[in-house]
């Protein structure tokens, strides 16, 4: 079953985020993983904007997605955007 992730990342280093940017775009690409969002301007239907890029990856699934997240790849672009961002990264389950 399909699944897909979603990132809000509150970039606070643009200059060092621009590093881990095609860091990540190899390691989801490695696993399969297919942009369906990336970095858009969102619109504000009902709430309050907050200054936040938004980044949504489909995967094949959520195992999938853990070994993508656990892997040598991944690890390396984490470790590029330490300092340069706070992200909150969750995975659903698609149908």
């Amino acid at each position: 079953m399909a699944a897909i992730v979603v990132a809000k990342v509150r970039v606070t280093n643009p200059e060092k985020y621009e590093s881990y940017k095609p860091l990540a775009k190899v390691a989801i690409e490695a696993f399969g993983g297919r942009y369906l969002v990336r970095g858009a301007d969102p619109v504000m239907i009902e709430g309050e904007a907050s200054p936040v890029r938004y980044v949504v990856v489909e995967f094949d699934s959520v195992e999938t997605v853990q070994r993508f997240y656990d892997s040598p790849e991944y690890r390396k672009a984490r470790e590029a955007r330490a300092g340069a961002a706070i992200a909150e990264i969750t995975a659903l389950q698609g149908i």
